[in-house]
């Protein structure tokens, strides 16, 4: 056998100064001008030493290289201090740390995002560079970038380019970056200028592509693609986001590198095999990209994503990767200078590190791993995926506080496939464009590849342990060099990998065992499961007749969405919303997605707004009516009759009041069931239960889910009337409110009766027996739901 080729040296000469220039734009954005200035100067010194030396000749090649870069480190620093001066300076700071009320003429530079969180419910942001400024009736000529946040209803359909006037409240940036303030708009723009033209062709593309994909696919493909092709996440389902999140997978529904590597390679085996000039086939390429860039936006993203993708394709086409490094540096030099923000921007981290782990460290896995036998495709794959797992991990950790363990594996079973989805979505947009009967009969070809990348996804996310949380920061990034060195070192020893390596498998045949044969999962004939939903609310009642009564959805786009996936809920008789804080609502786009869903039903009080309108939308965009429950209701689907107890107090009118009355306002449901009468309680605290045993109404019950996680807010009266055999408490695992209440719980002690909760018990089953006898089951936290 052949041994591998030795790699080739590479080329690290320009490699120093795309440091200094990414590292002296940084200082600037996040320690402003003075900092700037003085790591000038502190440049400039040494540069004056090193020319002398260069001047008489007497220097190595060395100190050429560091001259360079301490003339680029000085000159960027100059640049980044005056731009720091300017921002310090500009009219919008001034705003921002004032509270002012603000008019900016705008263009966006991405499309609207959602904002994540409970304070977010129903709002979007974007980044927009700013045209003018109107403040304290001065109107001044703009330059930077804001980020503009606004209700979702009148914002969605904002396109970079498009010019806008907005008014709102202006606020300090969200973090240190080269943004000027945060402008909160209360309602739709004041004045929209017209599209341009290349990107309403742009919309057109996207918009019969979404509709193709819709048409031919499953709604989780179908919001899945048009992200995997352009990064058009608009229509991704918030479960499948959140399994790409944790399985590692993310980086493949934004714009990257690698989708114009692959689009770029295929255009020049087409020219290859259709015998075209090189000249020709790099005018096709550049062809394709700038239409690429256009129709996935021109954002800051997009376009760093083209020019690493050039230069993956350089080392991957050409094969010298000589060349390569140099590009990169070069590629940095010119982007941060061009967009200095992309200094501390973690995307662009991100792509750098990883474009550079493709050009220097996986070719020489490549060539260790074939002198060990192992074939050149399975060497390629695994030295790719870890590679870029090595250098991105520690970013990772300092980011988003998580370290996946289960990344290189996902991404290695995902990547035969993702060459194949991103090319047949590139030739199924066009033909969308071109014409859309065609996308749709051809679409149906990405099924079995996005088939299985959804379920590697699913499986991935859902293993024990697969995300491991770590402070955020550099302290989260230390953790994760720590990690990696640890299972490098003991990797490094044969007896250590067979050791690792049985574990590992030991590990896998019991998962598989706890999966296939233990008893961890719902048996039939549940009366009502209270699902592990974490610091929040979500309940299921069944209805007997193959129908379930939903009440609450969580905080999170992903936990209710499993735990009805694990219990085979396809039918919702009834979703009720107890109130509209986020810890009950969180989970409802996941849970309307796929399910027929007959009403949601809510109480009286339809504040905070926020939470409202985004349960309003989500039911409009769904198609599903939202019905009124009050007090006094009687309602009976299947074997399940309920009576609406409350809330009985009167309804503030007004926000301020509102918000902070939400959980009295909580609607208290009775249900008769197999297994006696259940007490749905959502958040309701101590004047709305006393308003309820002030009615007179009998609210003993076999069943209790106690009210607002275990809070010390539940009166003595309220559990004494109650009593019930069953305590229900749907909490958090080390939540920082301090729930349940231990008083609470000593008092429930003394009433005799037994207590499970999700954040010990994890999801917790019950069933009616004969003689109105109760039975629990709970499937521990952790399990592998099928």
């Amino acid at each position: 056998m052949n041994e591998p080729e030795a790699s080739p040296v590479l080329d690290a000469r320009l490699l120093p100064s795309a440091v200094a220039v990414w590292g002296s734009s940084a200082v600037g954005i996040l320690f402003g001008a003075v900092a700037a200035w003085v790591l000038a100067v502190a440049c400039a010194i040494p540069a004056a030493i090193l020319t002398y030396a260069v001047v008489r000749r007497t220097s190595a090649v060395w100190v050429r290289i560091m001259l360079v870069a301490l003339l680029f480190g000085a000159g960027c620093s100059v640049v980044s201090g005056w731009r720091a001066s300017e921002v310090e300076g500009h009219p919008l700071t001034r705003a921002a740390l004032e509270g002012a009320w603000v008019s900016v003429e705008v263009e966006p530079a991405e499309d609207p995002h959602a904002v994540s969180g409970a304070a977010g419910q129903g709002q979007v942001f974007f980044r927009a560079t700013v045209n003018s400024v109107t403040t304290q009736n001065r109107r001044y000529s703009g330059g930077g970038l804001v980020t503009i946040r606004a209700p979702s209803s009148s914002w969605l359909e904002v396109v970079p380019g498009q010019s806008l006037t907005v008014r709102g409240r202006a606020s300090q940036p969200w973090r240190s970056d080269s943004t000027l303030a945060v402008i909160t708009s209360e309602g739709p723009p004041v004045a929209v200028g017209e599209v341009p033209w290349y990107q309403r062709w742009a919309s057109v593309v996207r918009t019969r592509f979404a509709a193709a994909c819709s048409a031919a696919l499953p709604p989780d493909q179908a919001g899945l693609l048009p992200g995997l092709v352009v990064g058009d996440t608009s229509a991704l389902s918030p479960v499948v986001k959140d399994n790409f999140t944790v399985a590692g997978l993310s980086h493949l529904t934004a714009v990257s590198g690698a989708n114009i590597s692959i689009l770029l390679g295929a255009v020049l085996l087409l020219v290859r095999a259709a015998a075209l000039s090189p000249r020709v086939g790099a005018a096709l390429a550049l062809v394709a990209l700038v239409a690429f860039v256009v129709v996935a936006r021109p954002s800051p993203s997009v376009l760093r994503a083209s020019v690493m993708g050039l230069i993956g394709l350089l080392s991957l086409v050409t094969g010298r990767r000589k060349q390569a490094l140099p590009a990169l540096a070069a590629a940095v030099i010119v982007l941060v200078v061009v967009m200095p923000e992309l200094a501390v921007d973690w995307g662009f981290a991100l792509s750098t590190t990883a474009t550079g782990a493709l050009v220097i460290i996986a070719p020489v896995w490549v060539d260790v791993l074939r002198r060990r036998g192992w074939p050149r495709w399975f060497s390629e794959m695994t030295a790719v995926s870890s590679a870029a797992f090595v250098v991105s991990a520690p970013l990772v950790g300092a980011m988003a506080g998580t370290f996946s363990v289960v990344t290189i594996a996902a991404n290695m079973a995902v990547a035969p496939v993702i060459g194949i989805i991103t090319v047949f979505g590139a030739v199924i947009a066009l033909c969308a464009l071109i014409c859309p009967p065609i996308a749709v009969f051809i679409t149906p070809l990405v099924r079995p590849p996005m088939g299985w990348l959804l379920y590697v996804s699913e499986r991935a996310a859902a293993l024990p342990g697969a995300s491991v949380v770590v402070p955020s920061g550099l302290i989260g990034a230390l953790i994760v060099v720590g990690v990696l060195l640890a299972a490098a070192l003991t990797l490094w020893n044969r007896i250590s990998r067979w050791v690792v390596g049985v574990l590992v498998l030991g590990v896998v045949l019991a998962l598989v065992f706890q999966h296939v044969f233990g008893g961890g999962r719902i048996a039939p004939g549940w009366v009502l499961v209270m699902c592990d939903v974490g610091q929040g609310d979500g309940l299921v009642l069944s209805t007997g007749d193959g129908r379930v009564i939903v009440i609450d959805v969580g905080p999170d786009p992903t936990s209710m969405d499993r735990c009805l996936n694990m219990l085979d809920v396809n039918d919702i008789a009834l979703l009720m919303i107890s109130h509209f804080h986020a810890d009950h609502i969180g989970g409802l786009e996941a849970v309307l997605g796929g399910r027929s869903v007959a009403a949601i039903g809510v109480g009286s009080m339809l504040l905070p707004e926020s939470g409202f309108r985004a349960v309003k939308d989500a039911a409009e965009s769904h198609g599903v009516p939202v019905v009124s429950l009050r007090a006094g209701m009687e309602l009976t689907l299947g074997s399940v009759n309920m009576e609406v107890l409350g809330p009985l107090l009167p309804t503030p009118r007004d926000t301020g009041d509102g918000a902070d009355a939400a959980n009295d306002q909580s609607l208290v449901v009775m249900a008769h069931t197999g297994a006696g009468r259940i007490l749905l309680t959502g958040d309701a605290e101590v004047a709305g239960e006393e308003a309820i045993l002030r009615s007179g109404t009998d609210v003993k019950a076999d069943v209790l889910k106690l009210p607002h996680h275990g809070s010390r807010t539940t009166s003595s009266a309220f559990l004494e009337a109650v009593r019930p055999r069953l305590t229900m408490i749907s909490v958090g695992d080390g939540n920082s409110f301090g729930h349940p209440n231990g008083e609470v719980l000593d008092e429930l002690d003394s009433l005799g009766g037994a207590v499970v909760r999700t954040d010990a018990d994890g999801t917790v089953a019950v069933y009616g027996g004969g003689g109105g006898s109760v039975s629990i089951v709970s499937v521990p936290r952790g399990t592998i739901f099928g």
